[in-house]
């Protein structure tokens, strides 16, 4: 608050009062001019209002008062942000992703408990403390199967004179080492990544897994990360993944006959429960920008990437490097749309269209000069004309309030061709 004796009011001075606290509500509404519905610090709200309520309490009655009064009322309301309802259909995403999960994890349970019951003759009874090959017989736990929790990967994963691994339990208790350089844990594991891209973003990064595996061998290393070891090798059973299960979430197997050497529990079906959800499937040929980026955002939020994949500009999806940015990022528009906000608007009188390479005939004066034919002449003459659409956005919370300013992403069209979306990796 301002103090009242450094900004006192009289008679004598009323106008000049007036005319100080104009130039701070001046600057606040400036502020909240720049945010665009954005909350945040405004560095001049403080003193503004301060100032106006001063000057109200001393002349209420007083036109010029009133009108300050007014414009900082609105003021205070927009540095409130904006909001909008939200409504049930932009949050349908969140009730059919929920219930998907439900499903696979009631999936995923059973395939879980079906695969522990297959080897239950062949299971280790006791897991910890683990077998101590100084004393235990080698082929007594040969081929056997043990249940393995809390294998944490990949903070305990090292690279070993054998091969790579994880390595579970205490030099106390004893340990067992899992192998993760082969296809029996990057199949599963690449299997978990595409549950979690596809059909459950609320699933975290794993970094806590559940593993059925069957010991293959015994080793002895130096179980630490890095190339400096500090402590001394010890002997271990070697694991080979069967399973890796996320309860609540997915069980993936190891498959050699698949080409990804491993699936999910019921992967197969998982196209066809989606397509339900679908509002939109395809884009059309003469689509707007405006259009295209909500197409894009529905293909986000309701885990399409085919349809996200054709939003994007071709030459931006070519090779596995491209495909491999578009995967990434299409887990960070994910998380966000779990994390951050729920919806995202299109503002369509916002649209800017510009010409950034051929001939540029968009505003009409050419014509009036040149017939088509000259036109055509010299469009041939500048080649390929290319058109960027910046598009505006603004996205919202699950309470309708507005996250951020505005963000624009460009789109991009050839010869007049169909708009396609260059800046994919741009938030809402």
């Amino acid at each position: 608050m301002v103090d009242k004796t450094i900004f006192s009011v009289n008679e004598s001075n009323l106008t000049m009062r007036i005319q100080q606290a104009e130039m701070y509500l001046k600057e606040f509404e400036a502020e909240v001019r720049r945010a665009q519905g954005a909350t945040g610090l405004f560095r001049s709200k403080e003193d503004a209002l301060s100032r106006v309520m001063i000057l109200n309490e001393f002349a209420p009655q007083d036109p010029r008062v009133q009108a300050l009064f007014k414009r900082a009322k609105d003021c205070v309301m927009g540095a409130t942000g904006n909001f909008i309802a939200v409504t049930d259909d932009m949050t349908q995403y969140l009730v059919n992703e929920e219930n998907i999960r439900k499903l696979y994890a009631e999936k995923s349970a059973a395939a879980w408990e079906k695969a522990k019951a297959e080897h239950a003759d062949e299971m280790i009874d006791r897991v910890f403390p683990a077998p101590d090959y100084t004393e235990a017989d080698l082929e007594e736990y040969m081929g056997k199967y043990v249940v393995l929790d809390d294998v944490r990967y990949p903070m305990n994963q090292f690279m070993g004179a054998t091969g790579e691994y994880v390595h579970v339990g205490k030099r106390s208790t004893g340990m067992y080492f899992i192998r993760i350089d082969s296809r029996k844990w990057l199949g599963p594991y690449e299997a978990v990544k595409r549950y979690r891209r596809l059909v459950d973003a609320t699933m975290a990064e794993v970094d806590a897994w559940t593993l059925l595996g069957r010991i293959t061998d015994i080793t002895m290393e130096v179980p630490e990360a890095g190339e400096q070891t500090v402590g001394a090798p010890i002997y271990a059973s070697v694991v080979e993944p069967a399973v890796l299960y996320v309860p609540g979430h997915v069980a993936a197997f190891y498959s050699e006959e698949r080409e990804t050497s491993g699936y999910f529990v019921d992967e197969d079906e998982v196209p066809a429960i989606k397509e339900s959800w679908y509002t939109v499937k395809s884009v059309p040929e003469d689509v707007s920008p405006e259009r295209l980026v909500e197409i894009f955002r529905q293909a986000i939020k309701e885990k399409n990437y085919e349809l996200y994949e054709d939003c994007i500009q071709p030459e931006r999806r070519q090779n596995p490097t491209q495909e491999s940015l578009l995967l990434y990022h299409w887990d960070l528009h994910q998380e966000r749309l779990h994390g951050e906000y729920v919806h995202a608007v299109v503002n369509p009188d916002a649209t800017k269209i510009t010409v950034v390479k051929g001939y540029d005939d968009s505003n009409g004066l050419d014509s009036y000069f040149l017939s088509a034919e000259d036109q055509k002449k010299i469009a041939e003459r500048y080649g390929d004309k290319v058109e960027y659409a910046s598009v505006e956005t603004v996205s919202f919370d699950k309470n309708g309030k507005q996250l951020g300013s505005p963000v624009r992403r460009n789109c991009i069209r050839t010869n007049g061709g169909r708009w396609y979306v260059r800046d994919y990796e741009i938030r809402f």
